[in-house]
């Protein structure tokens, strides 16, 4: 499980609750203590947890609570729908329309696991019997379209890319003309992975974007950097319509908590998590799901309250 260490301390500390003979602001406190520095521990931004720590404690109010009140199950609601907020925007996913031609466009920094995320999600596609298909629009990194290539043979997903034409623009586009006329309903285009500082490859970007017309736009969030993805998914964001996130390397990350939590600046929703090397480490991101699982036990009495 994703995050293991930073959901044991959370569930400690919401099980103080059951401890205490009275509940009351100094329980309150010292239990909120606990889950914020937790937070702060598996690298959430300050601010939110700062955020999350006013939001609980205005949603107790223990002078205005009627008696006869399960105040522990309240506290323990209000930490559960404050987590959930932490990683959800609040925004509708996109989702693909079947029997459409859907293009879906893939950007990021380099290193971040773009182009093995495209062939995941051709997959999980694929395997639910969407006609699925690869583009690679990354001229830039030597070995991108060997290694799609690869990745695609391997799962038996058509794709398309060139070892002599350059320019990224003609081979997205010319990749999903040819992927339109044959009907496939999910074409997914991988492009170059760049940075923020790199305003040549940002503007590449936008003339792919704006050559393809991409229903959706994913990026592909590296959580092994943290916080520090916060300004790179903002700038992604200023460039093209991102509409959508994939977290990457989530798998047991001390840093994961930073890349969740700065999903809320880029008002895109999570959309999968990466959760592994092979093909089908890869699952749906549900936000009150997630939160539950973090939260083991406490899932189905703070769910179901």
């Amino acid at each position: 499980m994703v995050l293991a260490d930073l959901g044991r301390k959370i569930t400690t500390a919401l099980r103080s609750l059951s401890n205490a003979t009275i509940i009351n602001e100094e329980v309150l406190g010292a239990m909120l203590k606990e889950i914020c520095a937790a937070l702060l521990e598996a690298d959430v931004n300050v601010q939110l947890v700062k955020k999350l720590r006013e939001n609980v404690r205005s949603a107790i109010d223990f002078d205005d609570m009627a008696g006869g009140l399960n105040k522990r199950r309240m506290i323990q609601h209000a930490v559960f729908q404050e987590l959930c907020k932490l990683v959800d925007p609040g925004v509708k996913q996109w989702n693909p329309s079947k029997g459409k031609q859907n293009v879906i466009m893939f950007v990021g920094l380099q290193g971040s696991g773009k182009t093995t995320t495209c062939s995941k999600l051709a997959y999980y596609y694929q395997r639910k019997g969407w006609k699925t298909c690869l583009i690679c629009a990354d001229t830039f990194r030597a070995g991108a379209f060997d290694q799609l290539k690869q990745n695609a043979t391997k799962a038996r997903i058509p794709f398309y890319g060139s070892y002599t034409e350059m320019d990224p623009v003609v081979i997205a586009q010319e990749g999903v003309d040819k992927f339109k006329q044959e009907n496939f309903e999910i074409i997914i285009v991988d492009t170059s992975g760049r940075h923020k500082q790199e305003e040549s490859l940002f503007e590449e970007m936008l003339q792919v974007s704006n050559a393809v017309d991409p229903d959706n736009v994913i990026f592909v969030m590296d959580a092994t950097i943290g916080q520090a993805c916060e300004a790179q998914a903002k700038a992604f964001k200023e460039k093209v319509d991102v509409a959508s996130v994939i977290v990457t390397k989530l798998d047991g990350h001390a840093k994961g908590g930073g890349a969740l939590s700065a999903v809320a600046a880029t008002k895109s929703p999570i959309i999968f998590i990466g959760t592994g090397e092979h093909i089908d480490d890869f699952e749906p991101f549900k936000t009150r799901p997630f939160i539950s699982k973090l939260l083991g036990r406490f899932q189905y009495r703070l769910i179901y309250y």
